[in-house]
């Protein structure tokens, strides 16, 4: 049995047991503190906090883990990346006080203190910038320590960039970017990575489905130049004859849900009717 390392708790945790169960693997957990749950299939889950994630998977304790791409770069640890699960999006960036005159780190005067909770990647960064700067590791809350004179700028995460405005800073630039990424150490002659290439295509599958929809319709035949330019589908739409459908074809393609709006209008406008709209859960490619 396959063990794979899930955050414990947080957004992550919750983002991933989502996409766990929209794979078929759901998270059967045995009780609220539980440290470990079966995935059903050949697969156990083990909670534990999403910064030793990498240390679990590098270590061997779990044949894949669940973090982000920021947590990995800062515990230095080399794991494989299998797949970007598309969530946990944000960055990390520098960041110095809106009174500051900082807008660039050509504006860095002297050796400026750093308050940061990713301090080796805070130093790389800079290392590779040839700024000297001290960095000064905090547990949380890095923004507020320019404020009480411990630092002269910080290096935090930030989604939209709001907690930053609402405390008086602004971005100075991106270090990097980071969402949740499905990691592991096993070797590409390990047996245990045919399996685990199974999981990467069951949660592919759910992650190319989202923003996805499978719409059908008739249409005119006559229309049918159309119709394809306005559902191109994957490969095209598919086209099927109706039993005593006369001038009317059955056309099923998969199509982005932003659109649907605009695709579902267009075709009224040619003819379609009968037109249906339905979530996909898996796409295989």
């Amino acid at each position: 049995m396959l063990r794979i390392a899930l955050p414990n708790k947080g957004r992550l945790a919750e983002d991933a047991r989502e996409l766990f169960t929209d794979a078929g693997l759901e998270v059967r957990v045995r009780g609220d503190r539980a440290l470990t749950a079966s995935l059903g299939g050949e697969f156990e889950a083990i909670f534990v906090r999403a910064a030793d994630v990498p240390e679990f998977v590098a270590d061997g304790a779990a044949d894949a883990g669940i973090t982000g791409a920021d947590l990995v770069a800062e515990s230095g640890r080399v794991v494989q990346e299998l797949l970007d699960l598309e969530f946990g999006k944000c960055r990390l960036v520098v960041a110095a006080r809106d009174d500051s005159g900082i807008g660039t780190l050509d504006d860095l005067r002297g050796r400026p203190r750093v308050a940061t909770v990713f301090p080796n990647v805070t130093r790389r960064f800079f290392e590779r910038q040839r700024v000297p700067v001290d960095v000064v590791p905090v547990s949380g809350a890095a923004e507020i320590a320019p404020h009480l004179g411990i630092a002269d700028i910080v290096v935090d995460l930030t989604s939209t960039g709001s907690t930053l405005k609402v405390n008086g800073m602004r971005e100075v630039v991106t270090v990097m970017q980071s969402s949740a990424r499905l990691v592991t150490c096993r070797d590409e002659g390990d047996p245990r990575r045919a399996t685990l290439a199974e999981l990467v295509d069951a949660l592919a599958s759910v992650l190319r489905a989202r923003g996805r929809r499978y719409l059908m319709a008739n249409v005119p035949r006559a229309q049918l130049d159309a119709v394809k330019q306005i559902i191109p589908g994957l490969n095209g739409p598919t086209v099927i004859d109706i039993m005593n459908g006369g001038s009317m074809v059955a056309v099923h393609a998969v199509v982005p849900a932003a659109t649907i709006f605009r695709t579902v209008a267009a075709l009224k406008q040619v003819g379609g009717e009968g037109i249906l709209v339905t979530r996909i859960e898996r796409l295989m490619p």
